[in-house]
């Protein structure tokens, strides 16, 4: 039950740390400000205003009252409560009263002033309409033939006050707000400057010169992360250089074996020969090939469809079909890219006779589907055929020209792109290779 709960909760709260924060910092905010505005509509200004509206009631009863007393001049008595009460009293000869007021429960000057009336003039007809006039309130009470007209100043009935402290506690809690998103913003920036720098890195981009910043926590892990860049970057650096000294020393030893099986008599074993310096040759380029460097190579925004369309073109094959939505642009490394669809396509068309691709492209996503009509591949070998040197011994592997790396490459290059690769049963009956991009 509580994990359910705990789970339901974490799911409400937002994902990103500049949310997170700002909820901490809102919240007590508003919450404090609910707290204080209860309380005091509650105990003052509902309170205030319902005991100025009884006294408002209790005044025009007593004027009634004593306008119907015999005793009294009335004329005398309406100018005395109009200059002494602050009332403005007009009686009106009209038989019939039709009014019927408007029960506006969200007000509370008109909730209040019906709660008075209906119980200082429960057998008398009356009327009120707060909002014909900005600073009166329009109040008509029936009396014999005809109703007394009273309009009566918005003050008498509420306390000003209370706008005034909406404004007092709802204007310093914006300026609060705006004040913590200008810091939060600060001090999550160095965080998302990090973590784009750890993005483009892993995807092979160059990153320049690191400078960490913000709190002393992700200053440590900036230049922790800045450290280990340059580890990566050493690394690389001297195993390039390593394979290539291992390039140039077995390079010697192969030239000398074939120019040694030129003198062999026997052809059988020459040719045999030479086909193993060969495929060793083709192995060793592989590998270096493989292995090699890729980050020499900047991001730069290309058409998708048209590197693809100039692929099939080169292959100039009548057995590749393709369909391809117009101008998908992707930023990443062209080159890399062009050799990874090279791969595929020469990997379906050397195991299969007829190739299909389709590229497609749904929000910010890149979908490339390579085809072929070839004996595919078991499901148990989807994951393997991804490592390198790795052969399966049936269908699709049986020719010596494949040295096992078309799929690694391809592989290795996608996911440097931020990308995902798939294999699944096409549905020409052969192997399907499924590619998503982010675009």
């Amino acid at each position: 039950m509580f994990y359910g709960l705990n789970k339901f909760v974490k799911n409400l709260l937002p994902k990103r740390l500049f949310y997170r924060a700002l909820l901490i910092v809102a919240v007590p905010v508003i919450v404090l400000q609910l707290i204080i505005t209860v309380v005091f509509f509650d105990s003052l200004w509902i309170k205030t205003s319902k005991g100025m509206t009884r006294a408002l009631v209790n005044e025009i009863k007593t004027f009634i009252e004593a306008y119907s007393n015999d005793k009294f001049d009335k004329d005398e008595i309406t100018n005395l409560f109009s200059v002494y009460q602050d009332l403005n009293i007009e009686f009106i000869q009209d038989e019939n009263f039709n009014y019927k007021y408007d029960e506006r429960w969200f007000s509370p000057i008109d909730r209040t002033l019906r709660r008075e009336l209906k119980s200082s003039f429960a057998d008398t007809l009356f009327w009120y309409d707060s909002t014909n006039y900005k600073e009166l309130v329009d109040l008509r009470i029936k009396f014999q033939s005809g109703y007394f007209k009273f309009l009566v100043p918005r003050d008498r009935l509420t306390s000003s006050s209370a706008r005034i402290f909406g404004l007092w506690i709802t204007v310093p809690a914006i300026i609060v707000i705006i004040i913590s998103l200008i810091f939060l913003k600060n001090q999550t920036r160095p965080i998302t400057t990090l973590a784009k720098a750890a993005e483009r890195f892993g995807r092979g981009e160059e990153v320049e010169e690191f400078k960490p910043s913000g709190a002393s926590e992700i200053r440590q892990a900036g230049l922790e992360f800045d450290r280990m860049r340059k580890r990566i970057l050493r690394h690389l650096n001297q195993r390039s250089e390593m394979l290539s000294g291992i390039s140039h020393d077995l390079r010697t030893p192969l030239t000398r074996m074939k120019l040694q099986t030129a003198f062999i008599k026997d052809n059988d074993i020459a040719k045999k020969l030479t086909e193993d310096i060969n495929e060793m040759e083709k192995m060793l380029n592989e590998y270096l090939q493989f292995t090699s460097s890729s980050y020499l190579e900047k991001d730069e925004m290309f058409n998708l469809t048209e590197l693809i369309s100039e692929i099939i073109r080169k292959y100039n094959n009548e057995n590749i079909s393709k369909s391809l939505v117009d101008n998908i642009y992707l930023n990443g490394r062209k080159n890399l890219i062009k050799r990874s669809i090279n791969n595929l396509i020469d990997n379906s068309l050397k195991y299969g006779k007829k190739v299909n691709i389709e590229l497609t492209k749904k929000t910010t996503n890149i979908f490339l589907n390579i085809e072929d009509d070839g004996p595919g591949i078991s499901e148990s070998e989807y994951d393997n055929v991804f490592k390198p040197f790795y052969k399966i011994n049936k269908g699709r592997s049986e020719t010596k020209s494949s040295v096992g790396l078309g799929l690694s490459i391809a592989s290795d290059i996608i996911r440097s792109h931020g990308g995902n690769i798939k294999l699944e049963k096409s549905k020409l009956n052969g192997l399907g290779v499924r590619i998503f991009l982010p675009s």
